[in-house]
């Protein structure tokens, strides 16, 4: 006999639904009249009602290894998705008097079915369905993503333990927990589609554990504005799948299941293997194929914080920045303080970079200059020093502001005393493309500077810091500077100067900005180094910010007069290579005059007064004269 067993509040929806049953012998029985029911009497069960209702016959059809089949109502989409049943009547209950010859695992939270999922704690979006985003505009999806941030701000992490089948235990910090069984359009299903079945005997215990809300945004943008699922697992969630799980937690945290039903912890997950004959959708079964899995557990919680310190620090609120571990603080604080202080070692490779740097910007060879940058040790004290203003470290700040002091001192010295003895006292385009700082300077140091802090705390990619030595180019203005100081040109020793200063104050005030965000310091100690130095940094960008407008003055100047032509008396004249070199007293410009013969004096005066009026303002000509034959 077949049995549909309904809800009470139904009646007109099973009246619907009669229609298409006349040829069938059914037995109609709503809930409210459960306990008459005769299990031994029923070949078949069909069930409409709400997902509490649905539950309690799955239970008993479990138990009386009953088929059954679920005949949903309009309002149970998501149901009906995971299912994969027919919204029109009549294929719902064509579908639903087919008896499956295949059996779904049930999961159980605490002796309870859970249909669509159990949800431990708070694990915004995990928990929602995809649906939520269905029909809304761009804008609508941008509100969305922020409203799930202000969540995230106030969730707190939870000491929690979890045991295994085979007794493993795990301890971990987490702000929430999501256990499937099925494939259900919700968001951690998504995201652990791959290690879902109906009938493998193993359910998805997805984890949300964000260790900052910079680390979470990312994955919460891609799911809820750009309606993306990310092709691998966040560092924000994790994911365990078993047969069974106990989870605890120090704090009691609250569970529902499938959005209604409430609890706390400690609770037990538990699937029980093909328990139920369930009449279900192609596309559901078909999902077992189309997902890879196999019968083993499998883990991934290794990224996931699992120290009493960091549980203890993310317990208080998720910070906007990452949070280093000690092992983190102790690796790299161990290896900034010795790099922070004068050693032989640097000393001997710090004169040698600046030796090979002084030679090359003589010969004017970039590849030798280039060597050089490799060589020299500078970097190394001054990551260090942003890392003292960051931590408010006065020892480390020293030792680093020392050993800075006395290379650049060094390097000074040196390239001042290759300087006299090279009886050659000629302005190569090397030295001179380190005369001109600009803004533009003081943005690849920043850039550099968060680059060698980022390398630094991270000993996979440490070698990357040569290429930040080559970006950056420490010696070399250095060098230039000291062979300023070996000819006596003071405007040589302070431009270059200047551009090693750019560096200097770019690189420290970013590798502090970048240790912050790694979590190396809280925001309140953070903030003061920082502060102070961005006023550094806007103090040297007002003279770089000159230099910058001098650019794009020079930059004028060139287009406006290269390949000016025009007469000047007797004969055409065409300017070309034009060149700008800035002096104490007065601006040259150097250019080429082609003519079509010999300039008298006036035509050189009327010359050189198209020239000045061009560029409205005073300079010295100096032309280099080529005769059109």
């Amino acid at each position: 006999m077949i049995y549909y067993i309904y809800a009470d509040d139904k009646k007109e929806f099973i009246d619907g639904c009669k229609v298409n049953l006349e040829k069938v012998e059914v037995e109609y029985l709503p809930f409210s009249k459960i306990g008459e029911l005769d299990v031994t009497r029923v070949s078949h069960f069909l069930v409409t009602g709400c997902l509490n209702e649905i539950k309690l016959l799955m239970g008993i059809a479990h138990q009386s290894d009953t088929p059954l089949g679920i005949i949903t109502t309009k309002e149970q989409k998501e149901l009906r998705k995971t299912f994969a049943l027919s919204a029109k009547v009549e294929d719902a209950v064509k579908e639903a008097l087919s008896v499956s010859e295949k059996k779904i695992d049930l999961l159980y939270c605490n002796g309870e079915i859970v249909l669509q999922e159990v949800v431990i704690g708070e694990a915004p979006p995990l928990d929602s369905f995809d649906s939520t985003l269905q029909g809304k505009s761009y804008l609508d999806r941008m509100k969305l993503f922020w409203q799930t941030i202000k969540r995230v701000k106030s969730l707190k992490h939870k000491h929690i333990t979890l045991t295994d089948a085979k007794e493993n235990t795990f301890k971990l910090s987490a702000v929430g927990l999501v256990g499937l069984e099925y494939y259900n359009n919700t968001f951690a299903s998504k995201l652990v589609s791959s290690q879902l079945s109906v009938n493998d005997g193993k359910f998805s215990l997805v984890i949300l554990s964000p260790t900052s809300i910079v680390q979470y945004m990312g994955y919460l943008f891609k799911s809820l504005v750009s309606y993306h699922t990310p092709k691998n697992l966040p560092k924000s969630v994790g994911y365990i799948r078993s047969s069974k799980m106990t989870i605890e937690s120090k704090e009691k945290m609250e569970v529902l299941i499938d959005s209604t039903k409430r609890q706390i912890t400690p609770i037990a997950l538990e699937v029980k293997e093909k328990a139920l004959a369930l009449s279900a959708g192609e596309a559901f079964w078909e999902r077992k194929t189309t997902y890879t899995y196999n019968n083993k557990d499998s883990i991934k919680i290794d990224h996931l914080p699992s120290d009493e310190e960091s549980a203890n620090y993310l317990s208080e609120a998720i910070p906007f920045f990452t949070h280093a571990s000690k092992e983190q603080y102790a690796s790299l604080f161990t290896n900034l303080r010795e790099e922070s202080r004068v050693s032989q070692t640097f000393m001997v490779l710090l004169i040698l970079a600046t030796m090979i740097a002084t030679f090359g910007l003589f010969i004017n060879s970039t590849s030798v200059i280039i060597g050089a940058m490799l060589l020299a040790p500078l970097m190394q004290p001054i990551v260090s020093l942003s890392m003292g203003v960051l931590r408010q470290d006065t020892s480390l700040e020293m030792n680093g502001a020392k050993t800075i002091a006395i290379g650049v001192l060094s390097v000074l010295i040196t390239a001042a005393l290759i300087a006299l003895m090279i009886p050659i006292e000629h302005l190569t385009s090397e030295m001179a493309g380190r005369l001109s700082p600009t803004i533009l300077d003081l943005f690849v140091a920043i850039v550099s500077g968060a680059a060698a802090a980022y390398a630094k705390s991270n000993d996979k990619i440490l070698g990357s810091l040569a290429g930040v030595a080559i970006a950056v180019a420490l010696v070399p203005p250095i060098a230039v500077a000291g062979i300023g100081i070996g000819w006596g040109d003071w405007s040589m020793f302070s431009t270059s100067f200047l551009l090693f200063i750019t560096n200097l104050v770019g690189i420290v005030f970013a590798g502090a900005f970048t240790f912050a965000i790694l979590g190396y310091s809280p925001l309140h100690l953070a903030k003061k180094g920082i502060a102070i130095w961005l006023v550094i940094v806007a103090l040297v960008a007002i003279p770089l910010y000159a230099s910058f407008s001098q650019m794009k003055e020079d930059i004028y100047i060139q287009k406006k007069l290269s390949n000016l032509a025009f007469n000047v008396g007797e004969h055409d004249v065409k300017l070309a290579h034009i060149e700008l070199i800035h002096r104490t007293k007065i601006d040259e410009i150097r250019c080429e005059v082609i003519s079509t013969g010999i300039l008298s004096k006036a035509e050189k005066i009327v010359l050189k007064e198209v020239i000045l009026k061009m560029i409205a303002k005073k300079a010295r000509i100096i032309a280099t004269f080529r005769y059109q034959l």
